[in-house]
């Protein structure tokens, strides 16, 4: 179960990660783009940590406030989630 977890966990954040380089180039290339709610979507199913390393590595979404501030916080709330569920089922 914490395996599971904790794969899960990982896959979304790379998904996450993956999501903010896309809509990066996306924007960079003015191609239709990945909306707010869609990547919020992501985050808030565990992407939240991939998708702020991706917001700094790629410079993408920085000036959002929501994004700048919402992220980091979600994606600590995520992980201390995360580690209470270890705890909880050791």
């Amino acid at each position: 179960m914490i395996k599971t977890m904790a794969l899960i966990y990982l896959i979304m954040n790379i998904i996450g990660f993956y999501l903010m380089k896309l809509d990066k180039d996306k924007a960079k290339r003015n191609e239709y783009r990945i909306s707010e709610k869609n990547l919020w979507i992501a985050a808030l199913l565990s992407g939240a940590a991939g998708m702020t390393v991706g917001m700094k590595t790629f410079r993408h979404k920085t000036k959002h406030f929501q994004f700048k501030w919402g992220l980091p916080a979600l994606a600590a709330l995520e992980a201390g989630l995360l580690v209470y569920m270890v705890i909880l089922l050791s």
